[in-house]
């Protein structure tokens, strides 16, 4: 029997804390809630969490310290708690290494659909072929993905997007496409979530091989593989 997903909810307000530690137990999770900063980081150093809800506005380390923390230590997805009056945009949560926003006030069904679908895209796919494209290696079992030999620590998005497009390397995939294949979601007309994911991930991509730039981008379409060049 597998073990429920453990989720840390981090949220300072003792109320929205309660209800959505209550609303996801009801959905079959193991949670544990926390109010601070602080309290936050015992808790991840205490034990793996498969998923943590991330408030912003923290007493004692501000939510966006976390986050990038989250970040250094692994790829659990975050799903960021974001107030309309916050500093960051949207593009920024991204940007710092978010996987999903919800804006307050929030609908518990909403959080609780987008936690689905964050766990179903980071957790294993089953038995599955590793992906392999010129200098590109990836691993759906082991969630590893490497270019040109070197290990790529990608967040759970980028993997999904890069094993999206090892799937079918000459196809191109629009951001719609890719936005409803990795969030599963219907997509409804921003594709900043995209842009921004896309773009990190070929930074990381340029940044681990210089030489490399695997990811071309088809102006007016989108995304594909770029063909693998043969010496004749």
């Amino acid at each position: 029997m597998t073990r429920a997903h453990r989720i840390l909810v981090v949220e300072d307000n003792a109320d929205v804390n309660a209800l959505l530690v209550e609303t996801l137990v009801a959905e079959g999770y193991e949670v544990s809630g926390v109010h601070d900063g602080l309290a936050a980081r015992r808790a991840l150093a205490a034990g793996e969490q498969d998923l943590v809800i991330l408030d912003l506005m923290l007493p004692f380390v501000d939510g966006s310290v976390l986050l990038a923390e989250i970040r250094r230590a692994g790829d659990v997805p975050v799903l960021i708690l974001s107030a309309k009056d916050a500093v960051f945009t949207k593009i920024d949560l991204l940007r710092l290494g978010a996987d999903d926003y919800v804006t307050k006030p929030f609908d518990l069904g909403e959080v609780a659909a987008r936690v689905a679908v964050l766990l179903r895209r980071s957790g294993p796919a089953g038995p599955a072929a590793v992906l392999t494209h010129g200098d590109l290696d990836l691993d759906p079992a082991t969630a590893r993905a490497a270019v040109a030999g070197w290990q790529l620590d990608l967040t759970a998005t980028e993997f999904r997007i890069l094993q999206l497009l090892l799937e079918a390397p000459d196809r191109v995939r629009s951001r719609p496409v890719i936005y409803e294949a990795v969030w599963g979601e219907p997509f409804v007309g921003d594709d900043a979530a995209v842009k921004t994911h896309m773009s990190n991930l070929r930074t990381k991509l340029r940044d681990a091989a210089p030489e490399t730039d695997p990811i071309e981008t088809v102006w007016g379409l989108g995304y594909r593989l770029r063909p693998i060049l043969t010496q004749s």
